[in-house]
C-alpha cells in the first residue's frame, strides 16, 4: 500500500490574506475616526478617492496582465494600500492628485514587479514620495485642528474643494491651511528660536503637536491590538520607535533648546502609522526575527536623521523605501542557525 502526501505545510495557519487585510483595515479604525475629528472631512474624502482610484487600477492591472480580477482584488492589498497613502495626504489634497499617487503606487511600486508578493518596495510609499516631490506646496498644505481652527469646512464645502478647488467665498487655501508641527519646529529652528520659545505655541499640545499625540495614540492602541491577534510581529514596531527615541534622547538631554524630545518625535507625524502599518508589510520587510528589528531600527533612526537635519519635515517615507532596499541582504546574513549546522549563512 502506497501512502500519498501533499507537499508541507501540512497544518492551515487558519489565516489568509484577506482576513490580514481586514484585520488591518479594522485596527486603523480609531485613528482614522480621530483624524476626521480633528482635521476635518476631507480625512474621509481622501480615503474613498484612494480606495476608487486603487480598485480601478487594479482591475486594470489584473487585466492587462491576464490575472483572474475577482481572485486577487478580494485580498484586500490594494484597498489597505490605498487606506494607508490616503492617511499620509493632507486633507484638502485636490482628488486628482490622490488618484495619481494610488495608480502610481499600484502600478509601479506592485504590478510591474509581477504583483503581490513580488515587489521589493512598500507600494503606498512609492506612491507618497513621488506625490512629495512632484507637488511639494499641495502636499505640505494641512489644516489646523479643528479645535485651534478659525474656520472649519462642512462635507459638502469639503467635496467641492477637493474635487474643483472652489471654496467658499472670502476663503482661500493659504487662509485656512498651516504647517504641521514638524514642519513649523523645522522652519522655526532654522530661523534662530529655540524649543523652549515655540512650545508655548497653538500648535502644541502636551507631548506632541496638538491633535497629533491623539492620533498617534489611537494608532498605537490599532497596532497594540494587531500584535495581539498576531498579525503583525513586535520586531518592527518595536525597532522603530526605538530607533527613532534613543538617538533623539541623547540629543535632546545634550541640547534641548536645538532637539525634539523623544515624545515628540513618538507622537508626532506618522510614527505610529508607520511603525505599526507601514513598515510592517509583509511583502517588502525582513522576514527573519533578527532582520525586522534590524530593518526597524533603520527606519527609525532614517526617519529621525531626515527630521532632524533632512530636507522634509517626517521622513517616514523615505526612511521605509531606503530599508526595503536593505531587505534581501538583512534575510541573508540574519537567517535563523538551522539546528545541527554551525551558521545562519551559506
Amino acid at each position: 500500500m502506497s501512502l500519498q502526501s501533499g507537499p508541507a505545510p501540512h497544518i492551515h495557519a487558519g489565516t489568509s490574506v484577506s482576513l490580514v487585510m481586514r484585520r488591518v483595515l479594522y485596527a486603523l479604525v480609531p485613528g482614522v475616526a480621530a483624524m476626521t475629528l480633528l482635521f476635518g472631512w476631507g480625512v474621509l474624502v481622501n480615503v474613498l478617492v484612494a480606495v476608487f482610484a486603487a480598485v480601478a487600477t487594479e482591475t486594470a492591472m489584473l487585466r492587462l496582465r491576464g490575472r483572474p480580477v475577482r481572485l486577487f482584488l478580494s485580498d484586500w492589498s490594494a484597498i489597505v494600500t490605498a487606506v494607508l497613502l490616503a492617511l499620509a495626504l493632507p486633507p484638502l489634497l485636490p482628488a486628482w492628485i490622490t488618484v495619481l499617487g494610488v495608480a502610481f503606487g499600484l502600478v509601479f511600486g506592485k504590478h510591474l514587479y509581477g504583483g503581490l508578493g513580488y515587489n521589493p518596495f512598500n507600494p503606498a510609499m512609492v506612491g507618497y514620495v513621488v506625490l512629495l516631490i512632484a507637488f511639494p506646496q499641495a502636499m505640505t498644505q494641512w489644516l489646523p485642528p479643528t479645535l485651534m481652527a478659525d474656520t472649519t469646512l462642512g462635507p459638502l464645502e469639503t467635496l467641492r474643494a477637493m474635487l474643483t478647488g472652489g471654496l467658499p467665498e472670502g476663503l482661500s487655501v493659504d487662509a485656512i491651511t498651516h504647517a504641521t508641527p514638524l514642519d513649523h519646529v523645522r522652519t522655526e529652528l532654522g530661523d534662530g528660536l529655540t524649543i523652549g520659545e515655540l512650545r508655548g505655541g497653538p500648535l502644541f499640545g502636551v507631548f506632541a503637536g496638538s491633535g497629533w499625540e491623539w492620533i498617534n495614540l489611537l494608532f498605537l492602541a490599532g497596532g497594540a491590538w494587531l500584535l495581539w491577534m498576531r498579525v503583525i510581529r513586535w520586531q518592527i514596531p518595536v525597532g522603530v520607535l526605538a530607533g527613532m527615541a534613543v538617538p533623539a534622547l541623547v540629543f535632546w538631554v545634550a541640547n534641548p533648546d536645538q532637539h525634539l524630545s523623544p515624545l515628540f518625535h513618538l507622537l508626532s507625524g506618522g510614527a505610529m502609522l508607520g511603525a505599526f502599518f507601514i513598515a510592517t508589510d509583509p511583502v517588502s520587510a525582513a522576514t527573519t526575527p533578527r532582520g525586522r528589528l534590524l530593518f526597524g531600527l533603520g527606519i527609525g533612526l532614517l526617519a529621525w536623521i531626515i527630521r532632524t537635519w533632512g530636507g522634509y519635515p517626517d521622513g517616514i517615507a523615505f526612511a521605509v523605501l531606503l530599508m526595503n532596499m536593505t531587505v534581501p541582504l538583512l534575510d541573508r546574513y540574519t537567517r535563523p542557525r538551522i539546528f545541527g549546522h554551525g551558521g545562519g549563512t551559506s
